[in-house]
């Protein structure tokens, strides 16, 4: 489906699915290997591993471009993704200006959104092949997508062809979603592809699809890469 530059995001039921009940470089976030860490909307997590090395290297690199341009650092959650927000602002004229730097930044900047999205809700990484064929497999609803791609979309305002930033869903769930993202607030096209927006957006859509497992009896249900394929 086309997005609308006013509502939330473009959506494609792509992935069938069914469910099932890396680097020592430091990405950012504590992880507590014994405990339980609380997630997004109550979600009680289980302990996450660190991410992929590659991931972490792209994590560091957001973190170090940030806090060089604006001496704060970033701190991995979700109360960051405003000055995010700021950076990409403040990138696209560089882009535009020389656009080789694109495939710099938006890989940093989709690598530390993914990682505030998979800390906050629980998700798995496939980073196989280049970047645009990596995805973040969700394990507690059936969602996956590309955050670099949301990342290229955020920097350029425009759609990227063939980077998946669209949400990939179960068939069944489309229409539920659909109506979902209709129904959230409008915003501007300068907002539209921010980090936040994305952020609420997801947030939006994760909780609608928990709710709808709790109503049928299947919230307890989890998802791995396999179910994706």
């Amino acid at each position: 489906m086309a997005p609308d530059p006013k509502n939330g995001s473009p959506t494609n039921g792509a992935a069938n699915g069914a469910g099932h009940s890396p680097s020592e470089q430091d990405d950012g976030h504590d992880h507590d290997e014994a405990g339980d860490p609380e997630g997004g909307m109550g979600l009680t997590l289980p302990a996450l591993e660190p991410p992929p090395a590659a991931v972490a290297e792209l994590v560091a690199a957001c973190m170090r471009f940030v806090a060089s341009k604006y001496q704060v650092p970033l701190d991995g959650t979700q109360d960051t993704l405003s000055l995010v927000d700021q950076y990409v602002r403040d990138a696209r004229d560089a882009i535009t200006e020389r656009p080789e730097t694109l495939e710099l930044v938006a890989p940093a900047i989709g690598a530390y959104l993914g990682e505030v999205f998979r800390q906050t809700f629980g998700a798995e990484w496939g980073t196989e092949g280049p970047h645009a064929e990596w995805r973040l497999y969700f394990t507690t609803v059936y969602l996956a997508f590309n955050p670099i791609g949301m990342a290229r979309e955020a920097l350029t305002r425009a759609d990227a062809a063939g980077w998946h930033a669209h949400l990939e869903l179960d068939p069944g769930d489309r229409e539920l979603i659909e109506q979902r993202l209709a129904a959230m607030p409008e915003v501007d096209e300068d907002e539209y592809y921010l980090p936040t927006t994305r952020f609420d957006v997801i947030s939006g859509v994760v909780e609608t699809l928990r709710a709808r497992g709790e109503a049928s009896g299947t919230g307890d249900v989890t998802f791995t890469p396999d179910d994706y394929d």
